[in-house]
């Protein structure tokens, strides 16, 4: 596609790394499936990639799943769906600080049987069959971090370099307890998270990233219809002068408008429905007062089904769907037309439109004012969501200039480089985006009135990130501080409470009174510092009293004022000092002589009075005040107890998982060998060559041996004993591999070497022609050595001819090519030895002084330049005259 070529061409000039290797990723983390995009500057591929999984798939199950024992990630969980339901755990993102009841009614609507339980924050948690004696609990931060270091590991592997800094998108209508938790869950596999960026943002920085904006506007509206939710985000792409090394440039940037989602509308709906059609199906089919979905196993089959039947019906116009064994034995076939699917989600059509319409509104745009609606996003492949949009938009063809599936992570991974202190883009696209949320603060606490200065709007909707505001209120009482929702008719889905946080502000009341008695100049203020983070996240960062004092303080005079004094009152004896001739001075000094007495009466008066006065003076202390964290539930932060106990566990698995996968490529290394050296045998003519009929019965003998454990007792072995009985048959095997290998190789590396020998012969005749300054010791040595080698494979092959096959080779293949590269080396380091330069011949100086004396004896001295000029052209002369005399000399 042209976005490809156009961002390989791009970043292939426009990616600057630092010396040391460096490299960034991000993660595009959907309900369903993760993307994994890396930054990485490799020879002979694109900067931005995406990276691959361990089945070659550029998009993984977002899974996670215990089972014997062992933990799986990915794809290999995603092989147990169907079996073991209850045991794979999916739509771990859409869990992170959602209310116990909210996340149990997302599990039910999707058929999950999930054991869980209510936590002490009130939020859901899984009772997890690990294999422990007991069964252990993670929460929906664990789990996604179990994944994120899945996403870690793909990105690593990618790489081939340690990698920890990552940008991770997330849906826009996250709110503040799922952002917080996500940001734990990175911290807890180990991710430092250098942002976390809308999925609007992330499609905008890959849609402008390659255009030019410095001669038009746009607004484009990105629709993403993913897994779960749907969204609307317009975006206007402009650009503005700025400068870079002093010279005026245009910049392109785009700022983010407006974003209007449904966060309760996907292309999981839409299976759902086909799931319900199919069920009741199955139910009239078995009859019986059977329902199909009480059996979590069965509603799993089916819906991996439908997942299938679903993709099918984009591009068909009916597609059928068989699964073998639905329940109790039982097979269930059918089929469904496109048409009657559509039916099936006719509201959907409707509100898949909402966004659009809503963005539309808010705007004030007309439809002919929007230069493009970009889709994004899986389910928006499905043809009647596609005829719906048209016919709205009043458009023959969709924009769908973006990969609709990573679109987003692409663009996660531009944000990444820009953020990145090793990576630095030539190529810049400037972005301003903006809180979704609205939010408040709130004061309360002793004789604070509950009018409009204690509740402010504090973040207006759409608001830039990052920013940073304060607030200040006159009082002198410790009080409190909340934070909350601007609208409670626009929460995060799930959330069922305004407020997001609460804290005790404290301090206030004893630094007032330890200041109370002093002069106060104004009322004792506190002043509260907020941020909103660059990942949305909003914080109250510090408090501090402020205390304003007015107070006779003593300073220095200025100026001492000196009566009867007959100096004049405005000039200043340092600038009569430093301004003033010596002559000046000296008249300043007679006449402060003739005032003698005067001045005397002055001085007197002057030691009499004190040197300082006092003056008002304002001063502003500034005493911190103590925050402390009061909100319990959804909106508190995890504890540090609880961050290093559930580290703890996840390090646990993470080395299980490094042994497991280390055991069976260890378990698989071993398999391999046996069959392959069993079929060697059989197979291999020259194998009877290099090893008897009793060295051959005894090895297979081993061989079978090992198969035969490793099939029974080895179904429970470790690492190291794979290891161990792979060493004892290669211990065995090995010389006898070796010398079948050298039964052709070692003749092939001699003739190889004795063709070099003689090849050397002619080189160094072409020396002798060619190259006579090369030293004739040095090219003795290369002779000797070659000699030397001509030997020494006389004398090794006169050995061989009398080892046997079955023995230890008399010298190697390996030997004789070492043998030859020294001496290609002591060669290359002759052939690069260089013509000496030919020096200059010297000229005879006698013979030029004598010229020179003559012609400067001829030379009229009638003036200075004259002269000069006479002798430089004579200097000259000579000059050529001896050089003509030299050449005559060289060639006598």
């Amino acid at each position: 596609m042209a976005w490809k070529v156009a961002l390989t061409v791009l970043f292939s000039l426009a990616l600057l790394f630092s010396p040391s290797q460096s490299a960034v990723f991000s993660v595009d983390l959907g309900s369903e499936s993760l993307k994994v995009a890396v930054v990485n500057l490799k020879p002979g591929q694109s900067p931005i990639s995406i990276a691959i999984n361990e089945m070659s798939k550029r998009k993984s199950p977002a899974l996670v799943s215990f089972h014997d024992g062992h933990r799986l990630l990915g794809e290999e969980a995603a092989g147990l769906v169907a079996r073991y339901p209850q045991k794979v755990y999916s739509q771990t993102r859409d869990l992170l600080g959602k209310p116990y009841a909210s996340a149990q009614r997302i599990l039910n609507s999707m058929y999950l049987p999930f054991k869980t339980k209510e936590n002490f924050r009130g939020d859901v948690s899984f009772v997890v069959d690990d294999g422990n004696e007991n069964d252990s609990v993670y929460s929906p931060e664990e789990l996604v971090a179990m994944v994120l270091g899945y996403a870690a590991n793909l990105a690593e592997f990618h790489s081939k370099i340690p990698i920890k800094d990552a940008v991770i998108a997330v849906p826009p209508y996250m709110g503040q307890a799922e952002r917080k938790g996500l940001l734990a869950a990175a911290q807890l596999a180990g991710i430092n998270v250098l942002s976390l960026i809308n999925e609007h943002s992330g499609a905008a920085l890959q849609y402008g990233i390659d255009k030019d904006f410095s001669n038009e506007t746009r607004h484009v509206i990105f629709y993403d219809m993913g897994a779960t939710s749907t969204y609307a985000a317009l975006v206007y792409f402009s650009s503005y002068k700025g400068k870079e090394y002093g010279k005026s440039v245009s910049v392109n940037q785009f700022q983010v408008k407006d974003v209007r989602w449904n966060a309760e509308l996907g292309g999981q709906h839409m299976e759902l429905r086909l799931v319900e059609y199919f069920a009741d199906q199955f139910n009239a089919q078995v009859g019986g007062g059977i329902d199909v979905r009480k059996f979590p196993k069965a509603m799993a089959k089916l819906k991996k089904q439908v997942k299938r039947t679903k993709e099918i019906l984009s591009a068909n116009t009916a597609a059928p769907i068989s699964v073998e064994s639905l329940h109790d034995d039982v097979d269930f076939r059918s089929t469904i037309t496109r048409e009657k699917f559509e039916e099936l989600c006719e509201d959907i059509w409707e509100k898949s439109l909402l966004p659009v319409k809503e963005v539309l509104e808010h705007s004030g745009l007309s439809l002919e004012q929007i230069y493009a609606v970009e889709l994004i996003g899986g389910a928006t492949r499905v043809p009647k969501l596609q005829a719906k949009l048209q016919e709205f938009l009043g458009r023959k063809e969709l924009d769908r200039h973006l990969d609709a599936d990573e679109a987003i992570v692409l663009g996660a991974a531009l944000h990444a480089a820009n953020l990145s202190d090793g990576i630095k883009l030539n190529r810049k696209l400037g972005m301003v985006d903006g809180s979704l949320y609205g939010f408040v603060v709130e004061l309360s606490g002793p004789e604070l009135l509950k009018d409009e200065s204690s509740r402010q709007l504090l973040v207006p909707r759409m608001k830039k990130v990052p920013s940073k505001m304060f607030r200040s209120i006159n009082h002198n009482k410790d009080f409190e501080v909340s934070l909350a929702y601007e609208s409670e008719h626009l929460l995060p889905p799930g959330a069922t409470t305004p407020e997001i946080a609460r804290y005790q502000i404290s301090g206030l009341t004893d630094a007032s009174e330890k200041y109370s008695s002093r002069n106060l100049s104004s009322p004792i203020k506190a002043s509260i510092h907020f941020s909103l983070s660059r990942s949305g996240i909003l914080s109250l960062d510090k408090a501090d009293a402020v205390i304003e004092i007015t107070e006779w303080v003593e300073v220095p005079k200025k100026n001492l004022t000196v009566e009867n004094s007959t100096i004049s009152s405005n000039v200043s004896a340092e600038s009569a000092a430093g301004n003033s001739s010596e002559g000046n001075n000296e008249s300043i000094q007679t006449d402060l002589g003739s005032s003698n007495t005067s001045n005397t009466s002055a001085e007197e008066q002057a030691s009499a009075e004190p040197a300082t006065e006092k003056k008002l003076k304002k001063r502003t202390f500034r005493v911190p005040l103590k925050i402390t964290e009061k909100i319990t539930g959804l909106g508190m932060s995890l504890s540090q107890d609880f961050l290093t106990e559930a580290k703890r566990k996840l390090q646990v698995l993470d080395q299980k998982d490094t042994d497991r996968k280390r055991t069976a490529e260890l378990k698989n290394n071993l398999e391999g060998y046996i069959y392959s050296t069993k079929e060697k045998i059989e197979t291999l003519e020259n194998f009877e060559k290099v090893s008897t009929s009793e060295e051959r019965q005894s090895f297979i003998e081993k061989l079978d041996q090992v198969q035969d454990w490793l099939y029974t007792d080895g179904e429970d072995a470790n690492a190291a004993e794979f290891q161990e009985r792979l060493d004892q048959l290669k211990a065995v095997g090995d010389p006898i591999f070796l010398r079948l290998k050298e039964l052709t190789a070692r003749p092939a590396a001699v003739e190889h070497a004795r063709k070099y020998i003689d090849e050397l012969k002619q080189i160094v005749e072409e020396w002798k022609a060619k190259k006579p300054w090369l030293p004739q010791e040095r090219v003795d040595e290369v002779i000797e050595s070659s000699e030397k080698l001509k030997n020494w494979l006389d004398e090794k092959e006169d050995e061989q001819k009398k080892t046997s096959g079955f023995s230890k080779p008399a010298f190697t293949s390996e030997e004789v090519y070492l043998k030859m590269l020294d001496l290609q080396n002591k060669v290359a380091s002759i052939n690069r030895i260089p013509k000496p330069k030919v020096q200059k011949p010297e000229k005879n100086e006698t013979e030029s002084n004598e010229q020179n004396t003559d012609d400067s004896n001829s030379t009229s001295t009638d003036n200075s330049s004259s002269s000069d000029s006479s002798a430089d052209s004579s200097e000259g002369a000579n000059e050529e005259t001896v050089t003509e005399q030299s050449e005559g000399h060289d060639e006598l």
